[in-house]
Order: C-alpha cells, then sequence, then structure tokens
C-alpha cells in the first residue's frame, strides 16, 4: 500500500493540494496519507480536510496524523517536506533589521538577509527529519518544496544518501506568464530553461517551429506590458533571458534593483513587483486567512457541499509519484546535484533542469552551458549556498558570516563591519530558534 508522508501538513497552504493532485493521479486507487505537524491544532485541521478531500475522490485512501515523525514515517514510499521553521515570530526581524542597514527587501525568505536567517533556522531541521528518513524509511523518495529551496537541497546532497528532490513552481508559473504576454497556450509552448532555483533563465521559447524570443523582446515595449513584469523585462532587455521568479522576488537577487532608495522607486511596484517589505508585512495574515480558508472548506464540506476543488495543479510532487510508483515516465523539473547538468556551473552544487522520472528514478536532460553572464549570476548564488550548508553541517558560525557578506544584495548596500554587525543584531533577536554555534562571538 502506497504511504504518502506530508511533513509540514499542518502548517504549509500547500499540502491540501499535494494530496489533491496524489488522488488526481489514474491509476494509484489506494493508500495511506501520512500527515505530521508540530502544531496540534493545525494539524487536526489539516487531517479533517483531507479526510473530505479523500471522500470526494471515492478513492479507498486512508488519513493519518501525528506530531512525532518516528511514528508516522516508518514503510514510507515518499515523503513531501514543507515545514516552516519559526518563521512567524522572526519574520519581522528578517526584514526590519536589514533594513536599518539599507538593506530592502521584497520577499526576504529565500535569498538576502531573510533567506539567509530562514536557512538557519530550518536547516537543522531538515537535516533531523533526513536522518530520520534514513533510519525508518531509507528507499523512500524525498521531495522538497521548503525554502530557501537550493540550499537546503545541497545540504541533503552534502550530508545524506537519500534521494531529494527539489521542487518549485517557477518555471511552470512563469510560462503561463510568457503565454499571457504572447497571448499563445502555454501547453503549446516549447522551450529551453535552466539555472538555479528562483535564479533559472528562459534562454530559448518557442511556438510550432518559430522562436518567440524576438516577439517577447518586441512585446515588452507595450507599456502595459512591461509594467506586468518591468524588472524580468529589464533582465531581457540587458542579459537575453527571461528569470524564473516574480519581478520582486527577483530583484532581491541581483544588486542592480534595490540597493539605493532611487532605484527602488523606479524599478518596483506594490506587492509581488517590488514593493519592500511585503512579504513581513502580509505573510502572518496569509497565514491566519489559509486557515480560515481551510476552517470554511470543513465546514461546507460537513454542510454536504462539493467546496473541495479535486483539479490537478502544476505542482510536480504527483509526477514524481507517479513517474516512480507507476512507472510511467513523467516530465518534472527539479533540483538537483549538478552532476554535468550545466556545464559552467559548479558541479559540487544543486542546479534547477528539466527532466524525466519513471520507476528507475529521475532522468536529468543536461543543459550544456548557459550564457556566462548568466552563469556569474548564478555562481555568485551558490557560492552562499555553499558556505550556509557547510557552515551548519560543521557547526561553523564564520562560514555563515561570509555566506552573508557574498550575498549580492547586502554586498551591493553594505560595508563588510556592518554586515558583520547586521549579521550579529539578527542573531541575537532570533536567538531562541536558531542552533547554538551561532550565537557564539567571534572576533573580527
Amino acid at each position: 500500500m502506497t504511504r504518502i508522508a506530508i511533513i509540514g501538513a499542518g502548517s504549509a497552504v500547500s499540502a491540501p493540494q499535494m494530496i489533491t493532485d496524489a488522488l488526481a493521479i489514474d491509476g494509484l486507487d489506494g493508500g495511506v496519507f501520512a500527515l505530521i505537524d508540530i502544531d496540534p491544532v493545525r494539524l487536526a485541521q489539516a487531517h479533517e480536510l483531507a479526510e473530505f478531500t479523500v471522500a470526494r475522490s471515492g478513492k479507498p485512501f486512508t488519513v493519518t496524523s501525528s506530531t512525532d515523525r518516528l511514528e508516522a514515517l516508518p514503510g514510507t514510499d515518499f515523503v513531501i517536506n514543507t515545514i516552516g521553521v519559526s518563521g512567524l515570530g522572526n519574520v519581522w526581524h528578517d526584514d526590519d533589521i536589514p533594513m536599518k542597514y539599507g538593506v530592502d527587501q521584497c520577499i526576504g525568505d529565500t535569498t538576502g538577509p531573510g533567506g539567509v536567517m530562514k536557512f538557519l533556522r530550518t536547516a537543522p531541521a531538515w537535516l533531523d527529519i533526513l536522518r530520520d528518513i534514513e533510519r525508518l524509511a531509507p528507499s523512500a523518495t524525498v521531495m522538497n518544496y521548503t525554502n530557501p529551496m537550493s540550499a537546503l537541497v545541497l545540504v541533503s546532497a552534502r550530508a545524506s544518501n537519500l534521494k531529494v528532490y527539489g521542487l518549485c513552481h517557477s518555471v511552470q508559473n512563469t510560462l503561463a506568464e510568457l503565454a499571457g504576454y504572447l497571448d499563445l497556450p502555454a501547453a503549446e509552448l516549447t522551450y529551453r530553461c535552466a539555472g538555479v532555483n528562483h535564479l533559472s533563465w528562459f534562454t530559448g521559447l518557442g511556438w510550432r517551429g518559430q522562436d518567440l524570443m524576438p516577439n517577447l523582446r518586441a512585446a515588452m515595449l507595450k507599456p502595459e506590458i512591461y509594467e506586468q513584469d518591468l524588472i524580468r523585462f529589464e533582465m531581457l532587455k540587458h542579459f537575453g533571458a527571461f528569470p524564473t521568479e516574480s519581478s520582486g522576488h527577483f530583484s532581491e537577487y541581483v544588486p542592480y534593483f534595490r540597493k539605493r532608495p532611487d532605484l527602488v522607486a523606479q524599478f518596483s511596484r506594490s506587492e509581488y513587483k517590488g514593493e519592500g517589505g511585503f512579504y513581513a508585512r502580509n505573510w502572518p495574515h496569509w497565514r491566519s486567512g489559509h486557515q480560515v480558508q481551510v476552517a470554511d472548506l470543513i465546514a461546507r464540506g460537513k454542510a454536504g457541499e462539493a467546496a473541495i476543488d479535486v483539479t490537478r495543479s502544476p505542482e510536480f510532487a504527483s509526477n514524481i509519484i507517479e513517474g516512480v510508483l507507476l512507472n510511467r515516465p513523467q516530465q518534472t523539473t527539479c533540483n538537483l546535484p549538478n552532476t554535468g547538468l550545466i556545464d559552467n556551473l559548479p558541479q559540487d552544487g544543486v542546479v534547477e533542469v528539466g527532466g524525466t522520472v519513471d520507476a528507475q528514478g529521475m532522468y536529468p536532460q543536461p543543459y550544456g552551458r548557459l550564457p556566462e553572464a548568466l552563469a556569474a549570476l548564478d555562481r555568485s548564488h551558490m557560492a552562499v549556498h555553499s558556505l550556509l550548508a557547510d557552515s551548519v553541517i560543521h557547526r561553523n558560525r564564520e562560514l555563515a558570516v561570509q555566506a552573508r557578506m557574498l550575498d549580492p544584495l547586502t554586498a551591493a548596500v553594505c560595508s563588510l563591519d556592518e554586515i558583520r554587525t547586521m549579521f550579529a543584531e539578527l542573531v541575537e533577536a532570533e536567538q531562541g530558534d536558531l542552533p547554538v554555534y551561532l550565537r557564539e562571538r567571534v572576533s573580527a
């Protein structure tokens, strides 16, 4: 009987969709969803919603839930990781303290000062989870959705023997957006895309044998299209490729758009288009709003309404389950160790490429060489990821400080002494949720 464990099931917006997607797999006609979360209240709510979702599908799945993953993991075939570690209590620190030093973030949960701190809070818990899976479900296929994606997958590659696939929706969402800008059906587009998670690049785009990159450059000259994604269109104009993350979030990955207030004013727009502090101000409300939404779905289910959407989403977790379990080759985009996949990126890092998965595993598609300017932008982040991974694995505080020093946005704004002081202030503010080694003072 197929057993699918979701860790972080009570707190993740994506967990209900993972269940819906698995239930939509033709030929997967039964099994167990094992829900795991440390918050018993939210876990109970997730369990109840999962029960209604399963009932709506008509498939003979069982739902179990536990706050103890040691109880839930044995015999698991697939593990989906969606944890969020101490984010609610620290999201303001991640944004406000860097802003004191002039580092203006829009999202700040994957890169920049906020991304570094999120990794340092999350990676120790992730390592503990991996060790438990190694003992209790060593043959499981592990899928990670938690950010910072690349750095967490890199930790798993350096500290675990498990098959860990990093999954995201940036590529498929960007493809849909590009199709909208060109007024073409996304399903008919062909493309070449590779890089690092949230910093991958559409270097080729086609439709019925036609090269669409000139069309995309022409489309961005229309103000009504340019304004929808101005930072990504700026990158297309100057670098010849279209990046895979929203303009606001992408602006944190490069040193060009947020290092001065005048540039923030010029290139940023509201919400995901670059608004400063957008995630920090809104994420707590989104989290509580999601809980209200789930409660409403449960209430409507109890009233006999078919309120749960059972449509399979573009997320790739169900593709991997279908490919591995039913041996049906499935297309996916995945974050994996760079074993010759992108020639001019570090081979000891993690990259994002397309591929196919079946019962024998993942067959990533080698990309070759990225255009050198794009590779250089990716390499800067891969260096940060490498330092962060080694910092946690070897419990070395100075490596974490140096990772912050190499972050492109932080380095564009702050001096080395300022970065070191900022790091110490963040650690002081968040010390209760960080490993002890980070609290050990190191002389400058």
